[in-house]
């Protein structure tokens, strides 16, 4: 299969977010992995665009089909420069879908661009950056919810 493109805000990644590239990893010979900024988020984000992608290089560092990048631009450009004739996109449950959707009809009438998604494994599907990011602040412990590079980063951050 060609390239597929997995794009995310990942402030931070977590569990959740490696397990979809992890399918998507199984399914495409070439996954990119791409940090993007969102801008309905950046008040809340933790961690600037370029140590998301290394969190999130060192997070899916044992795939060896899958590169990282950061984007700041429209999605379907990066789709388009990476040579992705297809975005891939996880979602927990309804609740992503309903938006996730009408962001993929609208990809794919200005670009043609097509959207696949994939379910998060149900263990998975409660976790949420925004919650980690709170957690962590709070100097709970986040170890089970990201990968170990991300839980090191969290706690060299939020260290007493």
């Amino acid at each position: 299969m060609p390239t597929a493109l997995v794009p995310g805000s990942f402030d931070p990644i977590h569990r959740g977010h490696v397990q979809v590239v992890e399918t998507v990893a199984g399914l495409f010979d070439r996954v990119v992995v791409a940090t993007v900024g969102n801008p309905e988020k950046s008040s809340s984000g933790l961690f600037d665009l370029a140590e998301r992608e290394e969190l999130v290089a060192a997070s899916v560092a044992h795939l060896a089909n899958v590169s990282t990048t950061h984007w700041s631009g429209l999605v379907v450009d990066l789709a388009r420069d990476v040579g992705a004739p297809v975005i891939v996109k996880g979602l927990r449950g309804v609740s992503d879908f309903e938006s996730e959707v009408q962001m993929a009809q609208t990809n794919e009438h200005v670009s043609g661009v097509v959207t696949m998604f994939v379910p998060t494994a149900p263990q998975f599907g409660y976790l949420a950056s925004r919650f980690i990011r709170e957690i962590a602040k709070m100097g709970g412990n986040v170890s089970e919810m990201v990968p170990p590079p991300v839980a090191r980063r969290l706690g060299e951050l939020f260290r007493a």
